[in-house]
């Protein structure tokens, strides 16, 4: 049984799915805390998160419409994640509510440095989205399908992708896909039937590295691209981005003088940001700019997306990369 949320009608210029979830972020902390009784965090804190609903709160504080589906339970957790979508206008309309199952809570301890651990439910909403969950009905004005991260649900494997991204296709969507870290030993070749479907692909280095084979960030890339995928976006973390399709390869570093305090979020709003530059018909190159903007305004704070602030607070960060490449 489900139901579904509805807040306005759709008017969308993006659709993305995948995960919404609850974070609870502890700070500073590692693994080993578990090895004494007691420690004292100088930092616990609830947020939303989940790579869709990260994709879709910067979006929509970069002022694009954004209709977000995936799966809730009905619960506390889930009260808090539409709370957040009706405060920030993301569309609610296409999200299932299902009493049967929890919402997703991922508990994450983030070191000194920013780097992360995860506790998390496999029996929540996190891991129990299926492809049948997830809506299309773009607007006249929706030009995009994301899915938030390939491998984020063990119900979405090689065959039920195929036919997710071929009906955004179907429905004159763009497909554009970011990754999480496989999660049953796939390599890029089961993925053959995916890839041709896959316009923008943004996996780091990790992800792709797991996929193609160990290494470096052209190697991977073409890898993808002989696989069928359309253009490449690269995270390189503190190299920035390498986007490269068959016809073009484009480097853009990263934002110099960075302080990360928490990578949580940050490839969920580089991300963002590049899809935003796609909905503005901008070029890759500005794309790029925009997404290590918003990647690097987001390791500055802790928690998915609390660096974000405002469009103009992006657009400054963007102007200061623009400056360190010498574009005026």
């Amino acid at each position: 049984m489900w139901m579904r949320k509805s807040n306005y009608m759709n008017s969308s210029e993006i659709i993305i799915a995948g995960a919404a979830i609850l974070d609870v972020l502890v700070r500073p902390a590692s693994p080993e805390v578990f090895a004494s009784g007691s420690w004292p965090a100088q930092e616990i804190r609830m947020e939303v998160g989940g790579d869709a609903i990260n994709e879709a709160t910067v979006l929509t504080l970069l002022g694009k419409q954004v209709d977000f589906t995936g799966i809730l339970g009905q619960d506390a957790a889930a009260d808090t994640v539409l709370q957040h979508c009706r405060r920030l206008g993301i569309s609610t309309e296409h999200i299932k509510i299902c009493p049967q199952i929890p919402t997703g809570i991922n508990v994450v301890l983030v070191e000194e440095k920013g780097e992360r651990s995860f506790l998390t439910n496999p029996s929540g909403s996190l891991r129990r989205l299926s492809a049948e969950d997830i809506v299309l009905e773009p607007s006249e004005n929706t030009g995009i399908f994301s899915f938030a991260s390939i491998f984020v649900s063990p119900l979405i494997g090689p065959g039920e992708l195929k036919q997710l991204f071929q009906r955004a296709r179907d429905r004159g969507l763009l497909v554009c896909a970011d990754t999480t870290k496989r999660k049953r030993g796939e390599r890029l070749e089961d993925l053959r039937e995916v890839w041709p479907l896959v316009d923008y692909l943004f996996p780091n280095r990790e992800e792709a590295a797991l996929l193609t084979g160990e290494g470096d960030a052209d190697w991977m890339a073409d890898r993808f691209l002989e696989a069928g995928v359309g253009c490449v976006v690269l995270k390189l973390g503190a190299e920035g981005c390498l986007i490269k399709s068959r016809n073009l390869r484009i480097a853009v570093p990263a934002v110099e003088g960075i302080t990360c305090v928490d990578t949580t979020g940050a490839g969920d709003s580089f991300a963002a940001g590049f899809l935003c530059g796609l909905l503005e018909g901008r070029d890759l190159r500005e794309c790029g700019i925009l997404a290590n903007a918003c990647g690097s305004l987001a390791v500055e704070a802790v928690g998915a997306a609390r660096g974000i602030e405002s469009r103009r607070q992006v657009e400054e960060r963007a102007q200061r990369l623009r400056k360190q490449l010498g574009i005026e």
